[in-house]
């Protein structure tokens, strides 16, 4: 670029996102050290700034601009020029977030962080809180049965049938629709309705007998 030496081969990368288009952007060559800084922070604070404008640009950002730190990395292994060149080099100004676009980017930047901060918390609240009980409103959703019913006593049905979702009550509250019924014969009788097995102990399923003057 400027003739100095010693001097290495850089690629940094850049990108720009357009709404509906988008710009790979590559400056590649042999640099000195004083270069190879300047191609950097101008290419890095370029793509803070314009990096952003589009659906895929978002993600494709991040990438590209953690791909120039490990640019950087190697610039930073460049000697110093101890030969001068035949021009002078490239200016490599402020750092980057000494420079107003690096400023400014600091704002899609701690969006981005906020992003991932709630993604990684919502994930953590889903694991420990385990999978959702349900309200027992689906057509046929079975629910998640919080308490065994037993022969002989009674229950009510918070969904809609088909749905079930029962709840053991005593016999004598105005809130019983049901009598827990033990088919003996295996199935139901007519106008009985059916629980699922996973309100028995043992997996019985029992039989449902509407009580007289109750409405389902």
């Amino acid at each position: 670029m400027c003739g100095a030496a010693p001097a290495a081969p850089v690629t940094v990368r850049g990108h720009q996102g357009m709404l509906v288009v988008m710009r790979f952007l590559r400056r590649q060559g042999v640099f000195c050290h004083t270069c190879a800084l300047a191609v950097f922070r101008d290419m890095q604070a370029d793509t803070l700034v314009m990096g952003w404008w589009g659906p895929l640009s978002v993600f494709i950002t991040p990438f590209t601009l953690l791909a120039n730190l490990s640019a950087l990395s190697g610039i930073r292994r460049i000697p110093a020029p101890v030969t001068p060149g035949w021009r002078p080099p490239l200016d490599p100004g402020r750092p980057v977030f000494r420079r107003p676009a690096g400023i400014l980017a600091l704002i899609p930047l701690a969006l981005l962080g906020l992003l991932v901060l709630a993604v990684t918390a919502l994930l953590v609240i889903g694991l420990v809180a385990g999978p959702s009980d349900g309200d027992g409103s689906g057509g046929a959703d079975t629910g998640s049965v919080g308490a065994t019913l037993d022969a002989g006593s009674c229950a009510r049905n918070d969904a809609s049938w088909p749905a079930q979702d029962l709840k053991p009550v005593d016999c004598g509250s105005p809130d019983a629709r049901y009598r827990v019924i033990d088919p003996k014969s295996g199935s139901c009788a007519s106008g009985d309705y059916a629980a699922y097995p996973q309100y028995s102990e043992d997996g019985t399923s029992f039989c449902l007998r509407p009580l007289k003057g109750q409405a389902p």
